[in-house]
């Protein structure tokens, strides 16, 4: 049984994948089919007890894997946002869906509240596999992830609280903000230890040779480990334990980085195939139908009112547009740790006697979970089309040394770059730097338009022959009108030909002598810009802001951050340094040089639609 629901679930993220659709749709769907409540092959039964440890080891390590990945210059991309989605955001979403259940179902004030805890969770088993297939702006996918992080934890810990305290015992508010602040505070500690234990046993050699392979040893361990340890002392603090231990080990600077990032993906991946549909146990339909028109209510109240409100209370940064918000507001599904800890719950109030408390409220979860998994989770790309929420594309046909070069370069700014190329060395050695590649002919339109041509903003021609170079160049001109084009160009007597497509052609020996006459002349600068994107950077925007327009470069200095300049501006065909009386004009490319973070900063608040 465990052999076919790894297969079904390893082939419902292939199919995913080839569809371009969030996998979490399949598996739900797999996970009803096998369920008691059709096929009836997985029942409560196959696992018993185990369902309990399976689901925990799995979304420990899910958990820990989304924050490994969280880097802390990726939470400043929406950290005022992650800040009030982790705090007031779920505070409301808390007490609005508690509000809801208790209007709509008629439910106790304590089972309503244990709900509205549950709900709080949308977590990364849901939003990993919707970000691997929709790609949205950093500060986007950044809000997405770490409220899913938090919330995950938060939401466990808290419903194990007002379970213990106000639904079967005899506590009161005081009693469950105790358990929630020690619960959370022994997670964080188990975290903050084994991620030490861990860091030590990497960079002082006390782990056999430090190699590859102990290091992926040590990121398992430090996954399960961290939620074992604390999960032992308190329930559910395991969940904040290894949530701690990722993120503080994706934050330091280890060896081996790569192989622990690569093999914590695919295990995520294969636990959350299995994961998903082992929890086809616990599906109850005849509880989600008993709720009738009152969970219908809840739906709408949670789905259309609450999480909108959250989203636009929250997602106030200056560098979040209107349809963001609303891509933030429509995507917000409810994954494998309610349903989890509900069910275990729903068991224990069924054996105390109460089948009715038990039947609300593993089917409000259940209803939940499978309405925002199916509508928000396995639409959530046409609905990022439709808002016009995923960033253009840059493609690269060429994956050898140039393009790999380029891509890098280009993936170190933001862009969401794709590598094309028909050799397996060269697409595998890509993949193996982490881009997203594409296997085939550049020169054929049907390859280029599977690797997104049609959304191009550029495309690169960086092959090793200007034959196929013109031919790249002329298909993305021509046929998938995409505006600006660059191709190298190996022979200078063809650049002419690239110049009538109008494309951007770069002569490989001429940029070569001008690399080597800046060595000469100014080899600091050289080397300063060779380096972009560590520490540093140069990124040229056009001033949307509306109350800078109109300003003077002395007026708006107060703007800029510390570590970064105006270095240019670009206006009508004409680049000019700029004088400190000169008025700033909509639509003004405006290059800052500086340090990275500083540069940021400044190209968000000075072109925060983007």
């Amino acid at each position: 049984m465990i052999a076919a629901i790894l297969l079904l679930g390893i082939g419902a993220q292939l199919l995913a994948r080839r569809l371009r659709v969030p996998s979490v749709l399949f598996l739900i769907a797999v996970s009803v089919a096998l369920g008691p409540e059709a096929l009836g092959v997985v029942t409560f039964e196959t696992f018993g007890d185990g369902l309990r440890v399976i689901v925990g080891l799995s979304v420990a390590i899910i958990v820990f894997d989304g924050a490994f990945d969280l880097r802390i210059d990726r939470l400043r991309e929406a950290s005022r946002t992650t800040i009030r989605l982790s705090t007031i955001g779920a505070a409301l979403t808390f007490l609005g869906t508690a509000g809801a259940v208790r209007l709509f179902l008629d439910a106790s004030w304590p089972l309503s509240l244990l709900v509205g805890a549950l709900l709080v969770a949308t977590g990364p088993t849901v939003i990993t596999p919707i970000l691997e297939v929709v790609r949205v702006r950093e500060h986007v996918a950044a809000a997405l992830e770490s409220e899913g992080i938090v919330n995950d934890v938060t939401a466990a810990i808290a419903a194990v609280v007002i379970y213990e305290t106000l639904v079967v015992g005899e506590g009161g508010a005081l009693d469950t903000l105790g358990g929630f602040s020690l619960r959370f505070a022994l997670g964080v500690g188990v975290g903050l230890v084994v991620a030490g234990t861990v860091y030590v046993l990497l960079t002082h050699e006390i782990a056999p040779g430090s190699t590859p392979q102990v290091a992926r040893f040590l990121t398992l361990s430090a996954a399960i480990g961290s939620f074992a340890i604390a999960d032992l002392l308190a329930a559910e603090a395991g969940i904040a334990a290894a949530a701690t231990a990722g993120v503080v080990l994706g934050n330091l600077d280890l060896p081996h980085r790569e192989t622990m990032e690569t093999f914590g993906r695919d295990l995520t991946l294969v636990v959350l195939s299995f994961v998903f549909i082992s929890l086809a146990a616990l599906i109850d339909v005849e509880a989600i139908l008993t709720l009738g028109l009152g969970g219908v209510g809840v739906v709408l109240a949670v789905v259309l009112v609450i999480r909108p409100i959250v989203m636009f209370l929250c997602a106030r940064d200056r560098r979040f547009t209107d349809n963001e918000r609303l891509f933030l507001a429509a995507v917000g599904p409810r994954g494998i740790v309610p349903a989890s800890v509900a069910t275990l719950f729903a068991i224990e109030l069924a054996v105390d006697g109460d089948p009715t408390a038990a039947g609300t409220l593993v089917g409000t979860v259940f209803l939940i979970i499978f309405v925002t998994v199916v509508l928000e989770a396995g639409l959530a790309r046409q609905i990022a089309d439709a808002l016009s929420v995923t960033p253009m594309r840059t493609i690269i046909v060429g994956g050898g040394r140039v393009g790999r070069a380029l891509a890098t370069r280009l993936e170190r700014r933001g862009e969401f770059v794709v590598v094309v190329d028909r050799d397996d060395d060269a697409t595998g050695e890509a993949r193996e730097a982490g881009f997203t590649v594409h296997t085939g002919d550049g020169t054929d339109p049907s390859v280029l338009n599977a690797a997104g041509a049609p959304e191009a903003k550029i495309l690169v021609a960086a092959t090793s022959t200007d034959d196929s170079n013109l031919l790249i160049s002329q298909l993305a001109r021509t046929t998938f009108g995409v505006e600006r084009v660059f191709a190298r160009v190996n022979d200078p007597e063809n650049a002419p030909a690239f110049d009538t497509l109008g494309v951007t052609a770069i002569d490989a020996s001429m940029a070569t002598a001008r690399v080597i006459d800046n060595e000469i002349e100014r080899p600091a600068l050289t080397h300063w810009m060779a380096e972009l994107g560590e520490g540093h950077d140069v990124q040229e925007i056009e001033i949307t802001a509306d109350d800078l327009v109109g300003r003077t470069i002395r007026e708006v200095n107060a703007e800029i951050p510390d570590g970064c300049i105006v270095a240019v501006i670009g206006r009508e065909g004409d680049t000019h340094v700029p004088r400190a009386d000169e008025r700033l004009v909509r639509g003004d490319h405006v290059t800052f040089v500086g340090e990275a973070a500083a540069v940021d900063e400044a190209a968000a608040r000075f072109h925060p639609h983007d």
